[in-house]
C-alpha cells in the first residue's frame, strides 16, 4: 500500500515547518502541483504492466522508443564509476540488479550518457537501507555524487535520513523535499519516474509527482550555496552525463530499468 496519508508520518512537525520552502505548490516548470496525481501523469499504464512481466518493455514503451537497461540477467549496459568493469558488489539476483555489500563496491553507471530523458525504475531496500539514483554524472570528479543530482532511495521508517524531508525517499537529495511520504516499507518495490527536459526535472514516486526543480535557476543556486554541494563546482553542471545507482553500503535491488531519450 502507498502510505499517502494526511499525517506527518516519520517526519516531525518541526522538520516540515523548517522546510516548507521545499514544497512546490507552483514551480518554474509551470506544471501541476507537486504531490498531486495529475491526469496522464505519474506511473504510466505500461509501467504498472511491467510489474507483471519484470524487465520487459511494454508494447507502448517499445513503440515510444524506450530502451531496457537491464533484462534480469545481463549487466552489459553498466560499469563502475571510473571503471571499465562492473564492481563485484553488483550482480543479477532473482531478476533484480542487486547490490550486495562486503564483496566489493562502487557506484554503478550506464555506459551511455544521456541529456534529456524519461527514466523509469523500481527499487527496494532492506530495513534502514540507503541508495540513490543519479543522473548527469561526470567522471571528472572523485565521486559520482560530486556531479550528479540524486533521487534518494531510502527506508524512511528505518533510516535516520528519513526524519528529514530533504534527505527522505524521493527527494532531490539535500535540496528539494517531497511534500509527503509516499514511499513503501522496506522490502517492498517502489516505482520511480524521473524526467529531465532541458534544466527542468520532475520526480515521481509510486504514482505521485513529488519534486520538481530547475537546475541553474536562482532557487537552485541559492540552495546549492547553502548545502554541502557548494564544495564541488561540477555539481549539477553537466547536462549530458551518465545515469547511476549508488553503492551506499546497504543491500539494494533495482528492476524494470527503462529510459527514453527526449
Amino acid at each position: 500500500m502507498i502510505r499517502n496519508t494526511d499525517s506527518l508520518g516519520a517526519w516531525s512537525a518541526t522538520a516540515w515547518s523548517a522546510l516548507a520552502f521545499a514544497v512546490f505548490a507552483t514551480s518554474a516548470c509551470g506544471q501541476a502541483e507537486t504531490g498531486s496525481r495529475a491526469e496522464g501523469e505519474g506511473i504510466p499504464e505500461g509501467m504498472a504492466a511491467s510489474q507483471e512481466a519484470a524487465n520487459q518493455l511494454a508494447a507502448e514503451e517499445a513503440a515510444e522508443g524506450f530502451e531496457l537497461l537491464f533484462d534480469g540477467e545481463s549487466l552489459d549496459a553498466w560499469r563502475g564509476f571510473q571503471m571499465e568493469a562492473v564492481p563485484e558488489g553488483w550482480s543479477a539476483i532473482d531478476g533484480a540488479l542487486a547490490f550486495t555489500p562486503g564483496v566489493g563496491g562502487g557506484t554503478l553507471i550506464t555506459r551511455d550518457t544521456y541529456t534529456d530523458f524519461d527514466l523509469r525504475i523500481e527499487w527496494k531496500v532492506g530495513p534502514a537501507g540507503n541508495s540513490g539514483v543519479f543522473f548527469g554524472i561526470s567522471e571528472a570528479t572523485e565521486s559520482a555524487f560530486q556531479s550528479g543530482p540524486e533521487m534518494q532511495v531510502l527506508d524512511n521508517a528505518g533510516h535516520y535520513d528519513g526524519g528529514n524531508p530533504l534527505t527522505s525517499a524521493g527527494s532531490n537529495y539535500g535540496l528539494h523535499a517531497p511534500p509527503e511520504d509516499v514511499s513503501r516499507p522496506a522490502g517492498e518495490w517502489n516505482e520511480v519516474r524521473i524526467v529531465r527536459h532541458g534544466n527542468q526535472v520532475v520526480h515521481w514516486l509510486n504514482g505521485v509527482r513529488i519534486v520538481e526543480y530547475e537546475i541553474g535557476s536562482t532557487e537552485w543556486e541559492e540552495l546549492v550555496a547553502g548545502s554541502k554541494f557548494i564544495e564541488w563546482p561540477d555539481y549539477g553542471r553537466h547536462h549530458e552525463g551518465h545515469l547511476g545507482l549508488q553503492d551506499h553500503g546497504d543491500p539494494a535491488w533495482y528492476r524494470n530499468i527503462r529510459v527514453r531519450r527526449l
